[in-house]
């Protein structure tokens, strides 16, 4: 008997090893979350993959955490370990406040204009520098980026699926 397909569990990316650090072979890890304790055991190293890595936190290097990875011993293995690092979505803290979001959680979601009809589908959320946006693909077309203001996001609705942007035809080129 065949067994049932099994969905794959989703993971998020919280942080990366991005060099070595000296002559033990300790790594830096940028972190992308919070809660840098979540950078601490047993992590995977890919989205589908199951190889893993075992952190041990030592201290903050700036903007970076120095780390221990189980069985990196000597300078030349950390600097060949590069990758990025992930956690299963179940393993992030719920969220208290009403008004905060993961971006893993807003992904696909259907966009809305002022008038509640679907323009299209949220692709991404991503940050050059200059503050977050959203970028939405439309139903037809090129996509685009919005802002993510309150000014234009009047309405995030997890549970429905849908996010209200208004205003949106300033922001699409054609």
């Amino acid at each position: 008997m065949a067994s049932p397909d099994l969905k794959p569990q989703k993971r998020i990316c919280i942080g990366k090893v991005s060099s070595a650090h000296g002559v033990k072979g300790l790594v830096k890890i940028l972190p992308f979350c919070e809660d840098i304790n979540l950078l601490n055991g047993k992590l995977f190293t890919s989205e589908q993959g199951n190889e893993t890595l075992n952190i041990t936190l030592k201290n903050s290097a700036g903007k970076f955490i120095l780390a221990k990875i189980d069985d990196i011993t000597n300078p030349e293995d950390a600097k060949a370990l590069k990758c990025s690092l992930y956690v299963p979505r179940e393993a992030l803290p719920e969220i208290e406040d009403e008004d905060s979001f993961y971006i893993e959680d807003m992904i696909g979601l259907s966009v809305l204009d002022d008038d509640g009809q679907d323009i299209g589908t949220l692709i991404t959320v991503e940050n050059f520098g200059a503050g977050d946006l959203l970028e939405i693909k439309p139903k037809s077309g090129a996509a685009y980026f919005v802002p993510f203001q309150n000014e234009f996001v009047k309405d995030i609705d997890i549970e429905n699926g849908t996010i209200m942007i208004t205003d949106t035809k300033q922001f699409i080129i054609e």
